[in-house]
């Protein structure tokens, strides 16, 4: 596994349905060594801090191998790395399968001099259709389970095009990112649903706002 490109933007504004939006969601690829910090990579910013950024989200990894997928989706010839708003386009992290369903909350990689842990999904907003310039953009995301994932700085250090990702430790007892998604979106919960949502919500990795969320979420439907 290594990280096939490292991409950085700042915000901008861009017209969308006659209003100005400013957005970040333009990543593009930087060369030589990047200062990856608790935050976010040096050269990086996010424009709402209300959703995005954070110490539980400084960084975004998506799959290279799902750019094919994506090119077919939407008829596009070419798709640039960067082009889903990811810090790190990675490959080999879905070589067999999606990565969403191999990469549990809580594992630990190495990247560079830098040592990252997984914390959550990502969930769409409307700036990945401003990005496509597609209305349907965000229901296909979510329909092709190829969300991607959020991690946290846990060692400061420097990152580049190239680096190999080193899995440090896998947190066996949590639960796929992939199943944070599902049970972010299912309407009911059936009694496994309940458990796996416990077994997220013990994961000391998923973000206190995650937990808060789907414990209000189990209470709500009596589970």
């Amino acid at each position: 596994m290594k990280l096939v490109s490292v991409n950085c933007g700042l915000p901008r504004e861009i017209l969308w349905h006659g209003h100005t939006v400013t957005t970040s969601i333009y990543k593009e690829p930087v060369a030589g060594r990047i200062a990856l910090r608790t935050l976010n990579l040096d050269g990086d910013r996010q424009s709402d801090l209300t959703v995005h950024g954070g110490k539980d989200k400084a960084v975004y990894f998506y799959s290279i191998e799902y750019y094919i997928y994506w090119q077919a989706e939407l008829a596009i010839p070419q798709l640039a790395c960067g082009s889903f708003g990811e810090n790190f386009t990675a490959e080999g992290l879905a070589q067999d399968s999606l990565a969403e369903d191999k990469i549990h909350v809580g594992d630990r990689f190495s990247i560079g001099t830098a040592e990252l842990v997984i914390t959550q999904p990502r969930l769409p907003c409307y700036k990945l259709a401003i990005r496509f310039e597609r209305d349907d953009m965000i229901k296909r995301f979510l329909r092709s389970r190829r969300t991607g994932f959020y991690a946290a700085v846990t060692q400061e250090g420097d990152v580049g095009s190239g680096d190999e990702l080193h899995l440090i430790s896998h947190d066996s007892a949590s639960v796929p990112v992939s199943e944070i998604t599902r049970l972010y979106l299912a309407k009911e919960y059936s009694p496994d649903d309940a458990r796996q949502v416990r077994r997220a919500i013990a994961a000391k990795a998923l973000p206190e706002s995650w937990s808060a969320w789907f414990q209000e979420k189990l209470d709500r439907l009596g589970s």
